[in-house]
């Protein structure tokens, strides 16, 4: 994994692990080779024959990908499972991807189930007091 590439990944809700883009991917791939099966049955051109070869194989690869990026996930879980949430809550990043530029999800739009939404059963889930939003305090206020 190359480590030189720094963005800023501002977090707003759970900060979804890369298997997520790896699913969305490999749908993405599956439904491309479905419409380009249906333009050779429709047209009999071998071109479009070809790409579905080719597609197969980038599907094959990209499941291969996300079942890895899986294991991975599902081996932080077992772990470490406060990691995992923390992961997951976007207060720290995930460990199998690149740490540079992560920014804390942003918490000051959070809402209290309890007190502002007048959940009573969520009282255990009070959020009232968490400190003060830390994304904020690195990375500016997030835009609305």
């Amino acid at each position: 994994m190359r480590n030189d590439a720094v963005w800023v990944r501002g977090v707003t809700g759970i900060q979804l692990h890369h298997t997520t883009d790896l699913q969305d991917a490999g749908r993405f791939l599956g439904n491309a080779m479905m419409a380009l099966r249906a333009a050779h049955a429709r047209t009999g051109d071998d071109r479009y024959s070809d790409l579905v070869s080719r597609l197969k194989t980038l599907v094959a690869e990209t499941r291969t990908l996300e079942t890895q990026a899986r294991t991975r996930l599902e081996g932080l879980h077992a772990t470490d499972p406060e990691q995992f949430v923390r992961c997951r809550e976007g207060e720290d990043p995930w460990p199998d991807e690149i740490q540079a530029g992560f920014i804390p999800r942003h918490t000051c739009h959070d809402r209290c189930l309890y007190h502002d939404h007048d959940v009573l059963d969520a009282i255990l889930q009070c959020t009232c007091g968490r400190p003060p939003c830390r994304a904020c305090a690195i990375g500016g206020k997030p835009e609305n």
